[in-house]
């Protein structure tokens, strides 16, 4: 259906931005308590509890990979002030989530070599595996674009719709790697109280996923 010219949403950014943080604070909140509560908390040493130390990799994940890219995501809605405080802040936050999810990473490739199991074998993996790589090389590619001194101006135009398309699909990779994460983790028998904070985990990611999205392309002001 062809859209009508001049059509618009017409709802501005910030009510969605609202939303998508009382989302996150949701996705936070359901995540530490399964972590802290069902799970025993974290733990970096195999001899305690081979399982505490692969928690902290759903943890660091969720952080990073979700919760501070999608504050990224939209910085350039949530930052007030001149442009240039909205770039940093965008770039710092996208750092820190790469930060996050290297300490994810390495909580999961520990607890496969400890407990002698093999690598890269599920969707979950090979999504997880390509959004980082992803991930780093746009962090990289928009530095050079962006920030180093030596671009010029008509590069930064020509490459800035790419660069918001892309970032936006690495955002969605990173929330589809984060629901198969979550949908490893099966009960058998009966359904304990577990089950539900999970699944409603991996609905507020999907929702907060969404409320991102839309919060990108609204604009500023109806």
């Amino acid at each position: 259906m062809p859209v009508k010219s001049g059509a618009s949403f017409r709802l501005a950014a910030l009510p969605v931005v609202l939303m998508a943080q009382l989302l996150a604070a949701a996705v936070l909140t359901l995540t530490l308590v399964w972590v802290l509560h069902f799970r025993g908390g974290v733990s970096w040493e195999m001899s305690s509890n081979p399982q505490l130390v692969y928690t902290a990799h759903p943890l660091f994940m969720v952080i990073g990979f979700v919760i501070c890219t999608g504050e990224a995501v939209m910085a350039y809605r949530i930052v007030l002030g001149p442009r240039a405080a909205k770039k940093a802040v965008h770039l710092l936050l996208h750092l820190l989530s790469l930060g996050f999810a290297a300490v994810g990473l390495y909580a999961a490739v520990k607890f496969h070599n400890d407990a002698g199991l093999a690598h890269i074998r599920s969707l979950h993996a090979w999504l997880g595996i390509a959004t980082i790589g992803l991930y780093a090389l746009q962090w990289l590619v928009a530095f050079v674009y962006f920030v180093f001194p030596g671009a010029m101006m008509t590069m930064r135009a020509d490459y800035a719709p790419w660069h918001i398309f892309f970032g936006i699909v690495i955002f969605l990779m990173a929330i589809c790697t984060a629901e198969t994460g979550l949908v490893r983790f099966i009960f058998p028998g009966n359904y304990p109280s577990e089950a539900f904070v999970v699944n409603f985990n991996g609905i507020a990611i999907f929702m907060f996923g969404v409320a991102v999205v839309l919060a990108v392309i609204l604009p500023s002001r109806y």
